[in-house]
């Protein structure tokens, strides 16, 4: 793929032969390399390299056109700004999209030096011996269906006419296992964790094993569970899920388009307890993936969603940000319609709670480790869940794996009952969060 500067000079010379006067681009390249293992042999190599760009061009009555493309040569962004501007004159009248305001403002660039990726055999070894550490853990783990070692490398850009020109580099290394049980008489048992991290060398493959045969073996001696009201403890990665499921809250456009169970006049309005904060911060240190600017070239930053409680803002594109009067975001991407998606999720909290609260004294609660199921057990725009669970009934610090059942409830009831959010926050793929304490849900067993 040629440089962006190359890149720059070729759309703008283009452009002008073209008569073109107003456009931008936004493309990234990908280089990836995954490999998967199956009881001790090598099961699935992947390597691709793959790059994109999406041009937008507005014509003279500033209707605009869209197209993508993988030719990034001078030919290839000819044509592509043909065609966008020829599809321009059939583009909406009304809530045009727009470069965004914040394209041109300086940020800081930190981009991180790209990593030498590890030879593949590197990879398969490493995943080959973490297989072998974890079927070892326990005799009854006999297989690991589910594992990757993955690295790697990302560029991504966005300039336009108005003179924006933004990229930036980064390398990531990821670790993902999942194993699973067999015992006679028994019901399969399973558990996994993940790891991510800048490079392969500092992967964290050990925690990653430990985590996962931890996991596995506590589900190991299970019980059923009777159907009733219990207080709830999520985990950070099964509440991250769960607020994710209903990111509609927080997003403009879906508020604009009238799919968010939130509205326009809600900000400032109380839609949990007091002792819930939640950021999206896509520059958050933990975040090794962390972008600097959005599809449209606005710069990324923290943005306070709920504090204490209080809806205080949304994610906006430019687009959704003129309409509603407020600033972008930085968490838009671009396309034929300007999407709008959270980056990194930051859940915490700066009140005092009522009680201190510990699974070491706490009796009969439920501790949820996995939502499964989201994309049926969901209605986003009704509030409501029904979702099976991986977990443990927990009395006074002793787990109890639970056989199989369903919690269901309405998610902002949820978020008014939470009653304590622990301090310590872990990370997960989605952000960083404590474990959330609520005070009452619906769980159903067999």
């Amino acid at each position: 793929m040629p440089n962006i500067n190359e890149i720059a000079t070729s759309a703008r010379d283009n452009a002008d032969r073209l008569g073109i006067k107003k456009f931008d681009i936004y493309g990234s390249t990908v280089d990836d390399t995954s490999v998967q293992v199956d009881q001790g042999e090598p099961k699935q190599v992947k390597a691709s390299n793959r790059s994109g760009v999406t041009v937008r061009v507005w014509n003279e009555d500033n209707t605009m056109g869209v197209t993508s493309t993988t030719d990034v040569d001078s030919k290839g962004l000819e044509l592509a700004l043909k065609t966008a501007y020829e599809a321009s004159f059939f583009g909406v009248k009304e809530n045009v999209p727009d470069f965004s305001p914040e394209a041109t403002i300086p940020i800081p660039n930190e981009s991180q030096d790209k990593t030498p990726q590890a030879p593949v055999t590197e990879l398969i070894n490493k995943l080959l011996l973490a297989e072998k550490e974890l079927l070892a853990a326990h005799p009854a783990i006999k297989g690991v269906p589910y594992n990757s070692l993955a690295q790697r490398d990302i560029d991504r850009f966005y300039l336009n006419s108005d003179g924006a020109l933004r990229t930036e580099s980064h390398s990531l290394a990821s670790v993902y296992l999942y194993s699973k049980t067999e015992e006679e008489g028994k019901k399969p048992r399973s558990a996994g964790a993940f790891r991510i991290n800048h490079r392969l060398d500092n992967l964290d493959i050990n925690g990653c094993i430990k985590e996962t045969a931890d996991k596995t073996i506590s589900h190991l001696n299970y019980e059923k569970i009777h159907t009733g009201k219990y207080r709830v403890v999520f985990s950070p990665e099964a509440f991250l899920s769960l607020l994710g499921a209903f990111s509609n809250l927080f997003n403009a456009q879906s508020i604009l388009d009238n799919q968010s169970l939130s509205t326009a006049d809600d900000l400032g309005k109380q839609i949990a307890s007091p002792l819930l904060s939640v950021c999206d911060d896509g520059l958050h240190p933990a975040n090794i993936g962390a972008e600097s600017f959005d599809g449209e070239g606005t710069p990324t930053r923290q943005i306070s969603l709920i504090e204490n409680g209080v809806l205080k803002s949304f994610l906006h594109s430019a687009g959704t940000a003129k309409r509603l009067n407020a600033q972008p975001t930085g968490n838009a991407s671009i396309g034929a319609k300007v999407s709008v998606s959270p980056n990194f999720y930051h859940v915490f909290t700066t009140a005092t709670p009522e009680q201190e609260l510990s699974l070491e004294t706490a009796e009969n609660v439920i501790l949820i480790d996995d939502l499964r199921a989201l994309h049926a057990g969901v209605k986003s725009l009704q509030g409501s869940f029904s979702l099976p669970f991986d977990g443990w009934l927990v009395n006074k610090g002793v787990r109890t794996s639970i056989e199989s059942a369903t919690v269901a409830g309405d998610f902002l009831e949820l978020l008014m009952s939470i009653i304590y959010v622990e301090k310590e926050v872990e990370l997960t793929p989605g952000g960083v969060c404590p474990k959330i304490w609520v005070n009452e849900l619906s769980i159903t067993g067999e």
